[in-house]
């Protein structure tokens, strides 16, 4: 059920040993796709390529994550379901990291102007 607050989609790509991620297919080939099929009805898509800081920060544990900001879950859902085959068949293209979707309502969004 809708309460009006905007949701975010987030997508994470897990570091692991045998994990591999092709930053270049991803930026070039696959988020084009995504912006193409999904772009209108996003607010803001996003894609970020964590970095290791060095000491005395951690390692990121994630080799990639891709966000969707859209006004409501079932606006996100009539936009990416009818594409969802396509965009998902891709996926081997660039990775062989099992991804975690996490669906969030925004309850704060401040941004700098």
């Amino acid at each position: 059920m809708s309460t009006g607050a905007m949701i975010k989609v987030t997508i994470l790509y897990p570091k692991n040993t045998d994990g591999t991620f092709d930053f270049d297919h991803y930026l070039s080939v696959h988020m084009p796709l995504a912006i193409a099929r999904l772009g209108d009805a996003m607010e803001e898509i996003r894609v970020e390529r964590p970095i290791s800081p060095g000491a005395p920060w951690p390692d990121p544990p994630f080799a990639a994550i891709c966000s969707f900001v859209c006004r409501s879950r079932e606006e996100f859902e009539r936009a990416f379901l009818p594409h969802m085959e396509e965009l998902q068949a891709d996926i081997s293209n660039y990775t062989n990291i099992q991804q975690i979707v996490v669906i969030s309502e925004i309850e704060i969004d401040r941004r700098a102007r």
